[in-house]
């Protein structure tokens, strides 16, 4: 039986999405088109795939019993295309990272490793979440927790990063050579879901009232501005050095907090052969280079 692929492509969105307007929208369709192709695909299996009534569509018992084989037939097929593809041309990777990291040093390494190979970067803000998944980027260097689904992905611990207080330069500790938590119990904190980072409630200063929390849009560079104006604090990996350039805000190294992961992010069944190879390259120039500021740190 020859199945057209994108006969089954169509058929898992609509299946998603439990209703052939919404499906058609998101795969650029007129509604009539779509369900002229579910119909064509259900008369090659000769089966039902959908009980379609005002409401939307639900899957028939075919349906259920098909729909994991075809997100599995599309992923292998995917997965031959890349295979079929990295035969016939030097090997290429697009190395994501997000969240203050600098991977120049790793990059810098797998380019002299692989001199024949195509190595690009690109850096992405946390609210991307799809880079990896839409083949953007082949690999991401960001620390726990992810901001995505980690279904038909590889996720390799790199190693474990330790944090820095950030705070107002003008704030007590500013000029301690490490802090403790105990020393901050005034402080309420608050954990971001998708990143390392853990903020402070804002708190008045002086005669200055305390402004709003941070809100969900709010750029790095607005949260930035209210630890620069003493309103609150918080805990960033030390890795991630965006706020070392200011003047206004100082960073000191907390002795008693849980560290950071530092994880690579990969598509589970991707062949690319520079994979492995960043995946080695990471674990030693990052972990050298987080070894050798905490030493630096501990000189100081």
């Amino acid at each position: 039986m020859d199945v057209d692929l994108r006969l089954v492509r169509y058929f898992t969105v609509v299946a998603e999405y439990g209703n052939f307007g919404r499906a058609a929208t998101r795969l650029h369709l007129a509604q009539p088109s779509l369900s002229r192709q579910i119909q064509r695909l259900e008369a090659q299996l000769g089966v039902r795939l959908f009980d379609r009534s005002p409401q939307g569509s639900s899957l028939t018992g075919a349906g259920q019993a098909f729909l994991p084989r075809a997100r599995t037939l599309l992923q292998e097929a995917e997965q031959a295309a890349r295979t079929a593809r990295a035969a016939v041309r030097p090997p290429a990777v697009t190395v994501g990272c997000a969240g203050g990291l600098v991977i120049t040093a790793c990059v810098q390494e797998l380019r002299r490793r692989h001199p024949d190979g195509q190595v690009r970067t690109r850096h992405l803000d946390w609210r991307d979440t799809r880079a990896l998944a839409e083949g953007r980027v082949d690999a991401l260097v960001v620390y726990r927790p992810l901001p995505f689904p980690t279904e038909g992905l590889r996720v390799t611990k790199l190693h474990e990063e330790s944090r820095v207080l950030v705070m107002s330069a003008r704030h007590h500790l500013a000029h301690e050579r490490a802090v403790s938590l105990r020393a901050l119990s005034d402080e309420e904190w608050v954990a971001c879901a998708s990143t390392p980072v853990v903020w402070s409630t804002p708190k008045p200063v002086g005669d200055l009232p305390a402004p709003p929390p941070p809100a969900i849009d709010d750029s790095y560079e607005d949260k930035l501005e209210l630890i620069a104006t003493g309103h609150c604090v918080a805990l960033f990996p030390a890795g991630d050095r965006r706020a070392a350039v200011r003047e206004d805000i100082a960073l000191v190294p907390v002795i008693d907090v849980d560290p950071c992961e530092l994880v690579l992010v990969t598509r589970a069944d991707d062949p690319n052969p520079l994979l492995g190879s960043l995946e080695g390259i990471a674990r030693t120039v990052l972990g050298t280079a987080s070894r050798r500021e905490n030493d630096e740190r501990a000189v100081t």
